[in-house]
């Protein structure tokens, strides 16, 4: 699905925007995100650390997550914004959970700390992936 210039606008000022909610105070690595329902919805999410370092949660997944229990389950696309240049990906764990929600040819904007960006599909970033579709294939 290809996101039209106002979808894009959006969703790119809407995950540069989370940053700003970002609860970073160990890393001080801020991360907001956003994502486009197929039905037009944007959900907006930022990372949320613990001084437990493994319990934090990454914006995509707080991003994600909430358009999910919103009873969201179909995606156009994904924005990750980050202070640092080049942009930063999301991580393995993230992928996988996107993954869960989106086909191979999703795809992810990437924005710098600049607003430059890089796209890249669920393909491209996490390839010969395992999703739902994996075990439904013997029903």
């Amino acid at each position: 699905m290809s996101l039209t210039t106002q979808e894009l606008e959006i969703l790119s000022t809407k995950a540069i925007d989370a940053k700003a909610t970002a609860y970073c105070p160990y890393s001080k690595f801020r991360v907001g995100a956003c994502i486009l329902t197929t039905s037009g919805e944007f959900i907006s999410g930022a990372n949320v650390e613990n001084a437990a370092y493994p319990v934090g949660t990454c914006a995509e997944r707080v991003a994600v997550g909430t358009a999910v229990v919103s009873g969201h389950k179909d995606f156009k696309a994904l924005a990750v914004a980050t202070d640092i240049t080049p942009p930063a990906s999301p991580c393995g764990m993230c992928r996988q959970f996107i993954r869960e929600f989106t086909s191979p040819s999703f795809p992810v904007y990437m924005y710098d700390g600049e607003g430059k960006y890089k796209i890249m599909t669920m393909a491209e970033l996490l390839p010969d992936s395992f999703g739902p579709d994996h075990l439904h294939k013997n029903e």
